[in-house]
């Protein structure tokens, strides 16, 4: 199967790890043919595109669910460290993040790729800025 593009700011940043906002019912099974086995939602069950019961609909498709609610107003260290603990603890995996709509998944993993996988700094930054310029609180958390 290609890559689900149709998914809301869909990225792949390489063959185990992909990105998106938040995906419909029908576009878990998408990622269930893609060989995802673990999803880590960074987005809150209480926004309106969220889905109802994300955990059984991908408990359903034998996939893994991880959720870290990431206040939009809020991120903070913690949140950053359960990210990192969730990411070791999936290594080797195909693994799908979202949140709503990929802004936090892409300030996390541009710090999660620059500061434990050290990768280049202008590297990690490219699929960020690919979907949007953190500013405020968020320009504060990827210092």
């Amino acid at each position: 199967m290609t890559d689900p593009v149709d998914i809301h700011a869909w990225r792949r940043l390489d063959a185990r790890l992909t990105t998106s906002g938040q995906p419909t019912e029908p576009q878990l099974a998408d990622l269930k043919a893609l060989g995802v086995e673990t999803v880590i939602n960074l987005g809150l069950h209480s926004h309106e595109r969220a889905l109802p019961d994300e955990a059984a609909s991908l408990g359903a498709l034998g996939i893994a669910y991880i959720h870290i609610p990431v206040p939009f107003d809020a991120p903070d260290d913690n949140h950053f460290t359960r990210f990192c603990a969730a990411m070791a603890d999936t290594a080797g995996q195909t693994v799908h993040v979202h949140c709503i709509l990929n802004m936090r998944v892409s300030a996390f993993l541009y710090r999660y790729r620059r500061d434990v996988l050290g990768m280049d700094e202008a590297e990690a930054r490219a699929a960020m800025t690919g979907i949007w310029q953190p500013d405020g609180v968020w320009a504060d958390f990827i210092r």
